[in-house]
């Protein structure tokens, strides 16, 4: 009964471990960061996905955290109806993904 219970108990210190590895920030949160200077400003991080997908305009944006690394992700719609979704270090502004939407 010990070992199924061990068994159990590390099993689900595992999904809990899964589920806290990234999660979202929220706007006084994000703002705080940027204040500090931990993060760069957002107007910088839209402009450097705006600049993969020249004439594109931002749709929907979302700071996380994930595995101690902040992650700002945004949704670009470019000027021919395509949609992208770019992953950036939100600290320097890094690309970290920019590929299509299906």
């Amino acid at each position: 009964m010990q070992i199924l219970t061990t068994v159990f108990v590390a099993a689900a210190l595992m999904l809990t471990a899964g589920l806290v590895q990234a999660r979202d920030l929220g706007p006084d949160e994000a703002l705080k960061l940027r204040d500090a200077g931990t993060i760069q400003t957002f107007e910088k991080l839209n402009a450097a996905a705006i600049a993969l997908h020249p004439g594109s305009k931002t749709e929907d944006t979302e700071l996380e955290e994930e595995y101690g690394r902040y992650i700002y992700q945004v949704d670009v719609l470019d000027a021919q109806g395509v949609r992208w979704e770019v992953e950036l270090d939100a600290t320097n502004a890094q690309v970290l993904k920019n590929q299509r939407d299906n």
